[in-house]
């Protein structure tokens, strides 16, 4: 038996087409809202679906995703974009094996989308209709959905990544809601702000206060270690029901 040299590559490891997914999450009006499309062509013609498609020849990864999602969607995303997990290849798609690397994009707002490419419409979807099964996802994608939240919602208890669904001075109470609409839960007010404001190298003040009606309150922004996204949040803000018996939140 002959074996392979470094450079050799299996033919059928050629043949296996790759796509890329994106979930993309952000809040309206308190309400977490995810962007679908809905298909135009086989398979899952006139489906909704996440926006995504296949990767072309020499292609990066999150290159290809930024573009199916202009592509889809006519939207450009400047958020961050994460690598989330590999779906795949068997099972997922009736056209064959085919693997699926899925990306996450957090931002405060996204203008309304315009259906391009494949899509024969785009629109953004409350992220409940679809937990709650009012509307089904193509392929794999509301377990992908499913992952991306989970994602989400983790990140939020160790980094600053709430701050991405934040414009970039925030009152205490706009990040409070951040946490209470991603994870579906109030939270105490009081308590919040002096975990929030006490937690090193989360957010710092501007010296700005609010505008409009009410009493003004200060504003805050993320720290420079968090728009870079290197600051591990200690000790970190926790869900309610990771608490068990605390009542710090």
């Amino acid at each position: 038996m002959t074996t392979p040299t470094p450079l050799s590559i299996p033919a059928t490891a050629e043949l296996l087409p790759v796509t890329v997914d994106i979930v993309l999450l952000t809040i309206h009006d308190d309400t977490l809202c995810t962007l679908l499309i809905e298909r135009a062509l086989p398979p899952f013609d006139s489906k909704f679906a996440l926006p995504g498609g296949f990767i072309l020849q020499g292609e990066d990864l999150a290159d290809a995703a930024r573009r199916e999602l202009s592509e889809e969607t006519g939207l450009t995303p400047l958020g961050h974009l994460e690598q989330l997990r590999t779906y795949g290849p068997l099972g997922r798609d009736p056209r064959g094996p085919i693997l699926s690397v899925a990306y996450l994009l957090l931002a405060p707002s996204f203008d309304l989308p315009s259906a391009g490419g494949d899509a024969r419409s785009a629109q953004w979807v409350p992220v409940d209709t679809i937990l709650t099964k009012q509307i089904s996802l193509a392929f794999d994608h509301t377990q992908i959905l499913h992952d991306g939240l989970e994602r989400a919602r983790a990140k939020l208890e160790y980094s600053g990544l709430a701050t991405a669904f934040c414009p970039e001075e925030f009152t205490i109470e706009q990040l409070r809601r951040v946490y209470e609409t991603v994870w579906g839960t109030p939270l105490d007010p009081r308590n919040f702000h002096r975990k929030a404001t006490g937690t090193k190298g989360f957010i710092e003040p501007t010296g700005n206060t609010s505008s409009g009606i009410g009493r003004p309150a200060a504003l805050y922004r993320a720290t420079d270690s968090v728009s870079s996204r290197t600051t591990v949040l200690h000790p970190p803000i926790m869900r309610p029901q990771t608490l068990q018996t605390s009542n710090e939140l």
